[in-house]
């Protein structure tokens, strides 16, 4: 049977403070409790170790002469040394710029050049980030050590609406854009999860973290949860569904949350031993891309626990509802707005969510009541909250309006039960495996191509990434170009799950009146 419900341990931290404050509140409540583990490596660091490696980082980053307010870039994989890296940037007050290792040149050309880091921490033998560090004057560091011994406590500079990370998201216009995420943000955003019941993560829970820590849900629902409740975190950074069911069992996890495409492999794994393998499992929670209902359906019967579904972006700490709030996974759901809740003697507001039109007006937000055949109105999801963002790198613009709301690009409607179901993005964004792709990005490489006149991407339905992105080419006259070229030539500039998985080469593409290129009309016959 799987664990019983534990009780919350609200972590004393407020959103005034600062995220590396998480660490040493862990530390001081149970030092020896374990906090990073590493199966793969064999190794394990508790609490006081991670506390004194965020330490020794801190110490290692001034002597490289950072300053508050510094943009420090991490380009390492899903271990302890990115962990400790995160934590020794925003204890001495600078900007921490996670990139994933997937990452191309180009990108983090880009990246590099938009914020100028002073730092940039990653593997020996990384030739991107050697090449880039001194074209932009920044200094090159290793990974941080995991074994420091005894080091003297750093007092953490800065907090509150202080930057603590730059979350960089390539924009509709195809270039990535940095996304300022305040120390208010992403502590906000802890105590309303850590608000609801059951509670995700509590001190006694084990957390196996399949999202990448670079990204959004990865860092905030993931990493910084767990430091929140001073839980154990098991690291894997391979996606083999047969490792981690095995590591589940082996590692006594209690708490999974994984992007739909885990929960997808592993229904189709034999049934046989998979609830046995389960076993420690209390709750499964799904994010980052759309969740099937069918998958969730079929999830809940092969393990008997239900499959619960969370929704948010970069921009919003990530966290904006879960299922969890209702207590139930309901099917085309992603639940309900998180609730507020009390940290110490601080009051934290949960987040509002409201539908509006295209000028920012209120609309109904579920279908009249007295008449069931009524359909439920849609409209751009719009939010408020101490979770929000401060705006886009680096002067702050395109964040909350001076009411606080922030519209997002997404489509949808509330149910007579308050629950909030997605039905369309309003840009083009395709959400692979949980990663955002704007098809202006690909395009743009795709018309660096020889003999390419024309370019668009869509998404397409995909059983084990949600979706894949989909080229269609238009040759000049006489041109030759295969699937397999193209594919190769978006590889070398473009993170893997960017590239097109399926080119097809058309004679024209349909436009609107304007003249613009109609991707309604594309996702529809891609489909």
């Amino acid at each position: 049977m799987p664990n019983p419900e534990p009780t919350a341990d609200v972590s004393p931290v407020t959103p005034q403070g600062n995220v590396a404050d998480l660490v040493a509140a862990a530390s001081r409540r149970g030092a020896d409790h374990p906090a990073l583990v590493e199966p793969g490596l064999g190794r394990t660091l508790s609490w006081a170790e991670v506390d004194a490696g965020a330490n020794a980082e801190a110490a290692r980053l001034r002597a490289a002469g950072v300053q508050p307010g510094d943009r420090v870039l991490i380009r390492l994989g899903h271990g302890a040394p990115y962990c400790l890296a995160l934590f020794g940037a925003l204890r001495v007050g600078a900007i921490a710029v996670p990139v994933g290792p997937e990452a191309s040149a180009r990108e983090l050309d880009v990246i590099a050049g938009d914020c100028t880091p002073g730092v940039m921490v990653a593997e020996p033998g990384d030739e991107i980030v050697d090449v880039l560090a001194s074209a932009n004057s920044a200094r090159r560091l290793d990974p941080p050590e995991t074994e420091v011994g005894a080091v003297a406590g750093a007092t953490p500079v800065g907090g509150g609406e202080d930057i603590a990370v730059l979350g960089y998201t390539s924009g509709v216009t195809g270039v990535p854009r940095g996304v300022r995420i305040s120390h208010r943000a992403l502590l906000a955003n802890r105590a309303q999860v850590a608000a609801l019941r059951p509670v995700p993560v509590s001190p006694a829970d084990r957390v196996l973290l399949q999202w990448p820590m670079s990204h959004a849900y990865g860092l905030g629902a993931g990493l910084l949860q767990v430091c929140w409740a001073g839980a154990t975190t098991v690291l894997t950074d391979r996606f083999d569904v047969r490792e981690v069911v095995e590591g589940i069992r082996r590692e006594r996890v209690t708490v999974l949350a994984g992007v739909p495409a885990l929960y997808r492999a592993m229904v189709e794994l034999p049934q046989a031993g998979l609830r046995e393998s389960l076993v420690t499992l209390r709750l499964a929670m799904a994010g980052g891309a759309p969740l099937a209902s069918e998958l969730a359906a079929e999830f809940s019967q092969a393990c008997g626990l239900q499959l619960f579904e969370g929704y948010g972006l970069t921009e919003t700490g990530p966290v904006l509802t879960s299922t969890l709030v209702g207590g139930l996974a309901k099917a085309g759901s992603v639940g309900r707005p998180l609730p507020g809740a009390l940290v110490g003697d601080i009051e934290v507001a949960g987040v509002e969510l409201r539908l509006v039109d295209s000028h920012g007006a209120d609309i109904h937000a579920a279908a009249d009541d007295e008449d069931e055949d009524d359909e439920p109105d849609t409209g751009l999801v719009a939010v408020r909250g101490p979770n929000l963002f401060s705006g886009y790198w680096p002067d702050g613009a395109g964040g909350p309006d001076e009411d606080g709301w922030f519209r997002t690009n997404d489509v949808g409607y509330v149910d007579a039960d308050g629950d909030l179901h997605l039905v369309n993005r309003a840009s083009d964004l395709v959400i692979v495996n949980g990663f955002n792709v704007y098809p202006r990005e690909v395009e743009l490489v795709l018309d660096e191509l020889a003999g390419v006149t024309e370019a668009a991407v869509v998404g397409v339905p995909d059983p084990n990434s949600g979706q894949a992105v989909k080229a269609l080419l238009v040759l000049a006259p006489g041109a030759e170009l295969d699937p397999d070229a193209v594919r190769e030539h978006c590889l070398a500039r473009l993170a893997r799950f960017k590239v097109p998985a399926v080119v097809e080469f058309v004679d024209s593409l349909p436009r609107s009146a304007t003249g613009k290129i109609n991707r309604a009309v594309l996702r529809v016959a891609a489909s």
